[in-house]
Order: structure tokens, then sequence, then C-alpha cells
């Protein structure tokens, strides 16, 4: 009987402590709780109810046998202020996640009471201050992440070196930390297989001991300060090496900078190697023949801005599987050798910025996938090779800066992908071959300029009707400027300078929609300066001196921002222009007669048209548009009807509601037609876009996709339809007017606006923009690939809410009548009919190369926004300047060199008025702004997020500005109801 009852207290006491204990979890999660910043629909509101478990609640996992708690993970939840240090009271917690939230303040040192945990992930919040050495007691802790946050200090000492072996996984990057890599001998991190320390401001050289670190496979020290010879002791004990990043740091080559032997010798044995980045750190020495003894699955090699010198040697061939070659910026000499046209998957090749001489190996036309060929800034010579006809990836191609002779090969215009073709400062002679002229895929830019080109301009220039510029400057072009260009629709740079041109200049040049800079100085043009000039809205830049042109030029349109400059050199010219002379008065009287005699005559033809017009209309306007099925559905149709219908509308209400489709009524122009604004009879103000019927059978195809996409999509941030007007002449669709214009009208001042968007309001729409496009991708009946992400097809309604538009390229991956093209997420396209999936500079990289178009590609195209909104720079801008894609652009800034980008950045987007705002919170948003268009626009199409993640991150973006904790200015622009004349 007493030991029954012994036993019976025994087990009720075992019973209370385990009750205690598991009451100690619940009071430890409410205290953690308590430290969090309350929103409405907070993540964790149900973990105050008393009715529920404590196992019950979101994100908490127990074991099955005491109900203890072992797993908090509350990855993206959006939740913000401090890491309560009362969560060591878990004391069996295996995984802490708190990923991606707002987390403030510093690491809670208490955490390294936490001995049984093996998993913690603190990355992407806002975390600050020294990391903690308590870390360094986790003695089980196996993946340990605490990148992306605002950490300063040395990396501690006992967090590496803690007679603990159990660590495979540590991320640091992306912080402030400072100091050594604190690695001694007595360290041994032998399970170690990620090390990710890129970008932050580490010292010293890589440590000896880690070469302990035997099954590593992934190395990232990139973009810190590093110093001291090539790692090769330490990686040549890393057979497993898949990924080596050691760029922009501070290292050198072996025996004083001038030996690159050792090095690779020591990557000979890790069979696994994929990349390898050594850029930008001014590494001397020849590139030794043992680089084709490295593994034959290496895919990428980066080797640019740095010192390397010699020749190229023919080994390298032996890296049959190599996608990218990067050997620009360097000291290298002697020819290109053959055995390097033996990489046949090969897609991009750099050698500019070089000393190489010699001829262009014919043999490069046998190198099926090179999408981009960059031989420029060498000492090349001879002849451009015809078999460059073979490359039907061919998109850019780069020769210029070098000595190449003879003329320009015909056969190069059967390269139908060609997107740029840059021949600049060369000796090219002879006329320029219509071939190449009417290449109509040149989407990018021409560049044939400082050659000794002659004969006359080709009329099939008319062809490249979606370039960007071309230059043909100081070369010996002779004849007249073709009216012709005129066609070259997409046109933005136009130089012709330092020629024999004569004749006057087309008219037809004025009316290029998007024309900014036209230089055709040192010529011999004469004539008068066509009006259509005066009257772009878009021309900035205009250099018509030392030519013979005579006539008035007035102040005013796009010549008020002119000066003397412009013109120089044109002794016929006078007017109102600074500093040059004043036309007669006598001239002045006859040019008003003049005016009164046109506009009697004007007048007469007004009467004589007002009585002819309706008639010659009645018959058209008699015809009502046919109406496709789409929209809302109508009342009295059945649930499970599957024809929907628009409300009827004629082209003579649409013709009245535009004021005939005037010029006055114009918002847009696009790639298919045009775009006008409008109000019905009933006062409902439309936008009405009406398709080209020019190009018939492209349209066709264009207006099709679109109703399929507007008919079957239904999301706050997708545009609606209000209804469809088609007959066999004239096809439109009609669309509620936003008020607020597309987002493009706010980035750029030239479309006179008083003041841009602040940084709270892009996020809010780049967000709005997100969502929308998730829903594309993820939840909407159909999945869509939109092909055409972009500034101008953002449209802003009276609340400044984002909706996404134009669908006329889009791609349906799933269901309807597409769903026999695929049922993955990318689906075959075509790149004919200017139909390459998307605009200039928003293209995905892959889309280039053939692939298929896919979601991915939408996720490139939003991280081009993104950079776009950042940098203040148009993608198409800094491809004709610059020669890089925006991404690259970016990324040579990033992320030491961010500085001036983000100043301003925050000068261009700060709140408007007095309002006071965190210029540091609003920092921070901006350089993570530039991460996420980053990691959004990487080369590799599968490491990009889903836009499902992207959708995440903005709104977690969104929520940190509108944060009820700063006492900030955000009110207004949280919630989303202000215009911008607030």
């Amino acid at each position: 009987m007493f030991s029954f009852l012994f036993l019976f207290i025994a087990f009720f006491e075992v019973s209370c402590q385990e009750n205690v204990q598991i009451l100690s979890d619940r009071t430890s999660l409410l205290s953690f709780m308590s430290g969090i910043i309350a929103d409405p629909g907070h993540a964790l509101k149900n973990w105050n109810s008393s009715g529920t478990h404590v196992c019950n609640w979101l994100g908490i996992q127990c074991d099955n046998d005491r109900d203890r708690v072992i797993k908090l993970d509350l990855r993206g939840r959006s939740l913000r202020g401090k890491i309560s240090p009362s969560i060591s009271n878990l004391s069996f917690l295996t995984i802490l996640d708190l990923t991606g939230n707002f987390f403030e303040g510093r690491i809670p040192a208490e955490l390294g009471r936490l001995s049984c945990l093996q998993q913690l992930s603190l990355s992407f919040n806002f975390l600050e201050g020294k990391i903690p050495k308590e870390l360094g007691l986790l003695r089980d802790l196996e993946y340990l992440n605490l990148g992306s946050n605002r950490l300063s200090g040395e990396i501690p000492m006992p967090l590496l070196c803690n007679g603990s072996s159990s660590l495979e996984y540590l991320d640091l990057s992306n912080n402030s930390l400072s100091g050594f890599i604190p690695l001694n001998d007595q360290c041994e991190l032998r399970k170690l297989r990620f090390l990710l320390l890129w970008s932050n401001e580490l010292v010293g050289q890589i440590p000896k001991s880690l070469s302990n670190s035997t099954i590593l496979e992934w190395i990232d020290l990139e973009s810190n300060s590093l110093s001291g010879e090539l790692p090769s002791e330490r990686v040549a004990q890393m057979p497993l090496l898949q990924y080596v990043y050691l760029s922009y740091n501070n290292f050198i080559s072996h025996h004083g900078n001038t030996n690159l032997d050792p090095f690779f010798s020591s990557l000979a044995n890790s069979s696994n190697l994929q990349e390898l980045e050594l850029a930008g750190n001014n590494i001397g020495g020849e590139l030794p023949s043992i680089i084709g003894d490295l593994s034959s699955n290496l895919v990428q090699i980066q080797l640019d801005d740095n010192l390397i010198y010699g020749s190229i040697p023919p080994q390298i061939s032996n890296l049959f599987n190599l996608t990218l070659l990067n050997l620009s910026h360097n000291l290298l000499n002697g020819s290109i050798p053959y055995e390097i046209c033996q990489l046949e998957r090969l897609e991009r090749l750099y050698l500019s910025n070089n000393s190489l001489s010699g001829e262009i190996p014919s043999a490069f036309g046998n190198v099926p996938h090179l999408g981009l060929l960059d031989l420029s800034n060498n000492k090349l010579s001879g002849l451009i090779p015809d078999s460059f006809a073979n490359l039907s990836q061919l998109r850019r191609l780069f020769l210029y800066g070098n000595q190449l002779s003879g003329t320009i090969p015909p056969s190069l215009g059967k390269c139908i992908n060609l997107e740029i073709l840059d021949l600049s400062r060369n000796r090219i002679s002879g006329g320029i071959p219509s071939e190449v002229a009417g290449l109509s895929s040149l989407k990018l830019y021409m560049n044939l300029s400082s050659n000794f080109l002659q004969g006359p301009i080709p009329l099939e220039l008319s062809k490249m009707d979606m370039v960007l510029a071309i230059d043909l400057s100081s070369n010996n072009l002779s004849g007249t400027i073709p009216s012709q260009l005129g066609s070259c629709i997409a046109l933005e740079h136009l130089n012709l300078s330092h020629n024999l041109l004569e004749g006057s200049l087309p008219i037809a040049i004025g009316h290029l929609t998007y024309l900014k800079d036209l230089d055709v100085a040192f010529n011999r043009l004469t004539g008068e300066i066509p009006q259509s000039l005066q009257r772009s809205s878009a021309l900035e830049h205009l250099n018509l001196s030392f030519n013979n042109f005579h006539g008035n030029v007035s102040n005013e349109g796009a010549f008020s921002s002119l000066s003397m400059d412009s013109f120089v050199g044109n002794r016929g010219l006078c007017g109102s222009i600074k500093g040059m002379k004043s036309c007669p008065k006598k001239r002045i009287k006859h040019l008003m007669i003049l005016a009164v005699i046109l506009s009697g005559f004007s007048i007469a033809a007004l009467m004589f048209c007002t009585f002819r017009v309706p008639l010659s209309l009645e018959s058209r306007f008699k015809r009502q548009c046919t109406v496709f099925s789409g929209g809302e559905m109508e009342k009295g149709e059945e649930k499970g009807s599957t024809e929907i219908k628009y409300p009827r509308i004629t082209h003579r209400e649409l013709f009245e509601a535009t004021g005939g489709f005037s010029s006055s009524s114009l918002i847009g122009s696009g790639q298919f037609g045009h775009v006008y604004k409008g109000l019905l009879q009933d006062n409902t103000r439309i936008a009405v876009k009406v398709l080209d019927s020019r190009t018939k059978e492209v349209i066709s195809g264009s207006f099709k996709r679109e109703c399929q996409v507007l008919k079957r999509t239904r999301h706050r941030n997708l545009i609606r339809i209000i209804t469809i007007c088609s007959n066999p002449d004239f096809k439109a669709l009609v669309l509620p007017l936003m008020p607020n214009g597309s987002l493009e009208n706010h980035l750029y001042q030239r479309h006179g606006l008083s003041h841009g968007l602040d940084l709270a309001q892009l996020v809010s729409i780049c967000s709005d923009v997100a969502e929308g496009m998730a829903y594309l991708h993820h939840h909407s009946p159909v999945k869509v690939v939109h092909c055409d992400l972009k500034p101008s097809n953002i449209l802003l309604d009276e609340d400044m809410t984002a909706l996404v538009t134009d669908f006329g390229i889009a791609r349906l991956v799933k269901g309807g009548d597409d769903e026999s093209e695929s049922a993955n997420d990318s689906v075959s396209f075509s790149s004919t009919h200017g139909l390459l999936c998307g605009s200039v500079g928003y293209i995905a990289p892959e889309y280039g190369l053939g692939k298929r178009a896919s979601t991915q590609g939408d996720v490139y195209s939003y991280g081009v926004l993104l950079l776009e909104i950042v940098t203040g720079k148009r993608p198409t801008d800094v491809l004709v300047h610059e020669g890089s894609s925006l991404h690259e652009w970016v990324k040579r800034q990033y992320p030491h060199k961010l500085e001036p980008l983000v100043e301003e950045a925050l000068e261009r987007h700060a709140p408007n008025g007095t309002q006071v705002y965190d210029k540091k919170m609003w920092c921070d948003v901006v350089l993570e702004l530039i991460e996420l268009g980053l990691i959004c626009t990487l080369y590799n199409h599968s490491t990009r997020p889903t836009m499902s993640d992207v959708a995440h991150e903005m709104s977690r973006l969104k929520q940190y500005l509108c944060s009820p904790s700063s006492t900030l200015l955000i009110e207004e622009a949280c919630d989303s109801q202000g215009s911008l004349t607030r």
C-alpha cells in the first residue's frame, strides 16, 4: 500500500512538472508575441485564445510525446517589432525560423541557451548590431542564416570555433560585417557545405583552417575587401566544390601576382565544379593551359576585369559544357584560338578590351547556340567572316574598336534574330548592304559610325521598324536622307553627322513619336527646318550645325530648351533662339499676309468638308461592330452558360466619343495601334484601343489574344474591359479611362507633370503590379504569361491603384482554347512579326536564345521595372549608351558603389511638400528594391523567384513603409487613396 502511494505521488509530481513546462512554453510564446506590434489581421491573433492548445497555434510544432514546442516557423508573416529574449525558454526548440519579416533591434544573446537548436534563420529582417558570441554555445546547430540584415562588427570567433563540427550551412551575407574571417588552427568545420559571406566589409586572407572543410560545395566571398594570394591550398582540399565566387576582392595570384598555375591546379580535383568567378580582383599572370583540366561540368567562367596577360590557351576547348566565358578587360594578346570555336554549347563569349590581334576565326559560324559575341576594343584585323550567317541564335554582335577592313558582308542579313550590330570605329569601306539595312530583327541599335562607308543611305533601313538607335556618323555617305526613315517608329536616337549628305531634312523624321536625339551636323543639308521637329513631344537633343539650312526658327515647342549650339554654322537661319540673328521685319509682314490668305482658303475648305463629310461617312457609321463573347454576364443568363456578352456599341459612337479619333484625343501609341480617350453620351470616360489594320494578320492574332485574356481574368490589379468593337475594317477594345495615366507618365518629366511619385506610392504601385501578375501566374482560371510588362502597360486609377494592361502578346498557358498547346509553365512562341515576347530592354535573356515564353520571363521584366524605378534610367537608354542591360549596369555598382545611386533615388522620390520622413528607412527600402530587382533579373531563369514570392516581398516592403510604429509621414501614401494633386 505504501509503495503504491509512493508511485502515485511520484507520477503526480512528474505530471505536474510536465504541465508546468508546457505552461512555460505558452508563457514564453505569449511574451514573444508581446514584443510584436499588432496590426489589423495580425498573423498571431489566435495565439491569445485560451481554448486553443499551444501546439495548435500558427507556426508551432510540438513533439508527440511531451507536447513541448520543438519548431517555431513564422517565415514571411510580416511581423514587426523586436525578438523577445523569452523565446530562449523554449528549451526543446530545434528549429527557429523568422525569415522575411520586419524584426528590428539586436539578436538576443539569450538564444544561446537553446541547447537543442539545430536550425536558426533570421534572414531578410532589419536586425542590427553585433552577432552575439553566445550563439557559439549552440553545439547542435547545423543551419545558421543571418543574411540580408543590418548586422555590423566582427564575426565572433565562438560562432565558428566552438569545438563543434555540426555546422553545415552558414550565411552571413549582405550585411556590414567587418574584420577577419575568424578561423584559427583549432577550428574544424568538417561538416560545412555552404559558406556565404558575400557583400560585407571583410578583410584579410582566407584562413588556412578552412581547408578542414573538405566537403564544402559552395563558397561565396564575393564583394568584400579580402586580400592575399588566391586560396590554392584551401580549395585543393575541397574536391566537392561546385560554386566558387571570389569576385570583387583584392586577391592576387602566386609569385608576386604572376602565376595562376597553382590555383587552377588546385581546382583540378573538383570534378563537380560548375561556376568559377574571379572577376574584378586585378589578378595577374598568364592563363595556364591547365585550365583545360578543370571539371567538364563547368558552365560559367568569369575572369573579367583583371590583369591576365598572354594568349588564350587552346586547351580551353576541353571545357565542352561552357555556356559563358568572360575574359574581357584584361591584357590578353595573340590571336583568338580556333579551338575556342569548338565550344558548341557556348551562348555568351566576352573577349573585349584586350590586345587580341589577327583575324576573326571563320569557325565561329560553327557555334550553334552563340547568342552574344563581344570582340570589341582589340586589335583584330581582316574581314568580317561570312560564316556569321550560320549563327541563327546570334542576338548581339560587338566588333567595334578594332582594325577590321573590307566591306560589310551581305550575309549578315541572314542573322534573322540579330538585335544589336555594332561595327563602329573600324576601317570598313564600301556601301551599306541592303540585306543588312533590311534586318527587321534589329530591336536595339545599329552602329556603323567612324568607318569609310560610302554611297547612299539604303531605303531598306525603313524595315527596322522597332530599332531604337541608328548611328551612321563619321563616314562618307552621300545622297539624300530618305523620308522612309519615318517608318522606324520606335527610333529614339538618330546620328547621321559628319557625312556628305545633301538635300532637305525629311518632314517624316519629325513625326517619329519617340525620337529624343537627332544629329545631322557637318553635312550639306539645305532647305528649311521642318516644323514637325518643333512640334515633337519627345525631342530633347538636336544638332543641325554646319549645314546650309535657312529660314525662321522660333524658340517654341521642342526648341524652347535649345541653344545656339544646335544651329551654329547655318548662315541662312534667323529667329528667336538666343544668340541667333533676328529675321527682317519685312519678311514677317509678308508671312502675316500669307497667313491671312491661307486662313481664308482653310475656312472655305472647312465649309466644303462640313457638307461633304456626313455623306461620305454615312454608310460607314451605319455598320455596327461585331461583338465578341466576354465581359460581364448579362441579366437572365444561366450560371452555367459559357457565353458572356459585352454591351453593344457602334463605330459611330466611338468616333463621336473621341472627336473623330483626333490627335487631341490621342493618349498613347504602341506597336499595334493607338489609344484615344473619349466620352460616351452617358458621360462614361473611356479609353479606346484601336488596332492598326495595316498589319491585319498580326493584329488579328493580337486582338483575339487580348480578348481571350481579358474575358478569362478578374482581379483588382488587372484592367477590366467595357466592350469590344470589331468588323473587317476596324477593331477596338473599349476600356475604362484611368485618370492618372500610366506609370511611365509619372516616371519621366517630359510629360509635363508637376512632380513625380514618392517612394511610398511607388512601392504601393509595384506591390499592386506584383499581386496582379501573381494572380495571372498562379491563381487565374487560365495561367497567363503577360510577355510585355513595362511602365507604359501599368495604369493608375483615381486612387492610384495600379492595373496591368495590354495583353496583346500574352500567352495563355492552361485552359481555354490554348489548352492543347502546353500544360506547363511555358509555351512556344514565334519571333516573327515583331512578337518577340516583350519590349526591348524588358525581354528575358532566355527568349533571346530561342527559349519558350514562361512565367520566369515576366519575373525578369518585373525586375527590370524595379531597377528602372530606382535608377531613373530607361533600360533602352542603358543599352544604347552603356552597351549593357540595366541588370548588368546596376550589378557593376553593387554593393560598394550604390551610395550615389541611392541618394539620387531618394532625391527623386522624396515625399512632396514639407512632410517629414525617415531617410534611413527609405534608404533601406531603396536597397531592398535594388536587391529584389537584381534577383528577379538573374540570367539563369531557374534561380529567379516566382511572382508569388515577389508579391509577398513587395507586400512586406509596403507594410514596412506603413509601419504604425514609425513616426513618419506615411498616412497619405499608405492608404492608397490620394491623388497626385494632394
